[in-house]
């Protein structure tokens, strides 16, 4: 070998253990920055049982908005309806392709409107297509009005939300009145969760009300702006529940520019409900932004649940 080769080969090799160290180190920070975000977030509380049943209700009322529209206005859709005996259906809608079905109603023991929102059906094309858009848009101004333009959310999300606005909006007026109430809870799974996110903030802008929502599988949705914006504006009414490894919660991911708000309460291994502060990390497996973890570490059979025993799109 000629001087000039091994110099050659030397540098060669120099450059790969260069970008070899490049990338230990890099992911070293990511796992230190990991292991520093749990560690300050030690106001992690496991639920009782008691406070994990208040929630049953609502993973029902969830479940039902993967029934046909004919079925939750009936009131008649499985064990998903039977759950929440007294509810009071005030309309329905969509066709679970171009609309997700929706339905609202008046829950006497509840004491709230419920609004609900079909989740996504692997059945249906259109929202898979919805779910894979990943552009971050403003809000339209006309749904939206006074809304801030640096709060950009997920394209597809807010496009397949205003397909339904109108119609829910007149049908939350119809149900406050009939029913003399001013709460309003929003429920959803999945895609259904994102709708609910989006129609809270949306019908606050046009009902004053009071407003809750509680989601299961909830993907990522927006901007931080947008996450402030909503621990702002619903401080403490907002909960979105996800069961142990289900990858969809930290997707779209973070190195996108999606963020969670505030509200996480994370199902584990042992089934304990962990009630997480802040919008910061809370798993290990969040690291490198959800991208290549939610591929290689995500199990999408927990997507559905079990949550506290209910399975999501089922019993209709």
């Amino acid at each position: 070998m000629t001087r000039a080769e091994y110099a050659i080969r030397s540098h060669s090799a120099m450059k790969a253990s260069t970008f070899a160290l490049f990338v230990l180190t890099f992911v070293f920070r990511i796992a230190l920055a990991v292991s520093t975000s749990l560690h300050s977030r030690q106001g992690i509380t496991v639920l009782t049982t008691a406070e994990i049943a208040t929630f049953k209700p609502y993973t029902f009322f969830a479940s039902a908005g993967y029934c046909e529209p004919d079925a939750t206005l009936a009131w008649d859709c499985g064990s998903a309806c039977q759950a929440n005996s007294d509810f009071k259906p005030v309309a329905s809608g969509g066709d679970g392709a171009d609309v997700q079905f929706w339905y609202v109603g008046y829950s006497p023991s509840l004491s709230t409107v419920i609004v609900a929102h079909q989740g996504t059906d692997p059945s249906q094309i259109v929202p898979l297509l919805t779910d894979g858009d990943f552009a971050l848009a403003p809000l339209d101004s006309n749904i939206f009005p006074g809304i801030s333009s640096d709060i950009l959310v997920h394209d597809g999300f807010s496009d397949t939300q205003a397909r339904s606005a109108k119609d829910i909006l007149r049908t939350v007026t119809t149900a406050l009145s009939e029913y003399n109430t001013n709460s309003v809870t929003l429920v959803g799974h999945s895609l259904g969760a994102a709708l609910s996110l989006l129609d809270t903030v949306y019908l606050s802008l046009h009902l004053n009300a009071s407003y809750r929502m509680v989601g299961y599988g909830l993907p990522r949705v927006g901007n931080q702006e947008f996450a402030d914006y909503l621990d702002a504006s619903f401080p403490g009414k907002i909960s979105h529940i996800n069961n142990k490894q289900d990858p969809i919660p930290i997707l779209p991911g973070m190195a996108l520019g999606f963020h969670q708000p505030s509200g996480e309460i994370h199902i584990d291994s042992d089934d304990n409900w962990n009630s997480c502060p802040g919008q910061g990390l809370t798993r290990k497996r969040d690291v490198l932004s959800g991208m290549l973890v939610a591929v290689f570490v995500g199990d999408l059979n927990n997507h559905d649940g079990p949550y506290d025993g209910v399975e999501m799109d089922s019993g209709c």
